[in-house]
């Protein structure tokens, strides 16, 4: 996914409802295709389109530990195509463009078992240290 740096930021899908629920630190995400998904903190944190976890280029993607508690202070939108969300790690470079967040919805299950893997794979957890 680490496209997203060059990516058009032209969407298929538009949201009708972003909304985040702070107890479960779920953001919902419903778009007008009928599509809604929930959205975990962890998973949009450690999935950020920041450069500073996708990296620059292809093979550069970090791997986020220590993430299972974070939640989102801020959601800001971003022109008419993206949402900026600070989350209380202070983490608040990566823009979350309609496409962007559709398409984490729609891999959400692959991509939380690759990070789970890539975890144990380099003796990291989700718990803070």
């Amino acid at each position: 996914m680490a496209e997203s740096h060059e990516e058009s930021w032209e969407s298929a899908h538009w949201p009708t409802e972003l909304r985040y629920d702070k107890a479960d630190k779920l953001l919902h995400v419903s778009f007008d295709d009928g599509k809604t998904f929930a959205l975990s903190a962890e998973l949009l944190r450690v999935e950020s389109p920041s450069a500073e976890v996708q990296g620059h280029g292809p093979g550069q993607k970090q791997i986020v530990s220590g993430r299972r508690h974070v939640g989102i202070m801020e959601i800001e939108p971003v022109g008419n195509y993206a949402v900026k969300i600070k989350f209380d790690d202070l983490h608040d470079s990566g823009i979350f463009s309609w496409k962007y967040l559709y398409e984490v919805g729609e891999r959400r299950e692959e991509l939380w078992s690759r990070y789970l893997a890539e975890l144990e794979k380099r003796g990291l957890k989700r718990d803070p240290r």
